[in-house]
């Protein structure tokens, strides 16, 4: 796993999600197609004011080729 705070750059070792009812069932959501469709990597999930979001992503420690530089340097130094 790694959290990764986008404003700082930097990596995250807890946070802590409160989310609705509505916003946990679009996560659920987002997590079976990230586990069913291969061609899908990552998912946005905002709040309704479009203020605050979380990304969730699925990767392979090995194959990060595709992610930005300062991710693959989180995933390489953080796994």
């Amino acid at each position: 796993m790694q959290i990764f705070d986008d404003t700082s750059d930097k990596k995250l070792d807890n946070i802590t999600l409160f989310l609705t009812k509505s916003e946990l069932q679009i996560l659920s959501g987002y997590a079976r197609q990230l586990l069913e469709k291969s061609s899908y990597d990552h998912f946005h999930l905002s709040s309704e004011d479009y203020q605050k979001e979380v990304t969730i992503c699925v990767y392979d420690p090995e194959k990060t080729e595709n992610f930005h530089p300062r991710i693959q340097k989180l995933i390489r130094e953080n796994s």
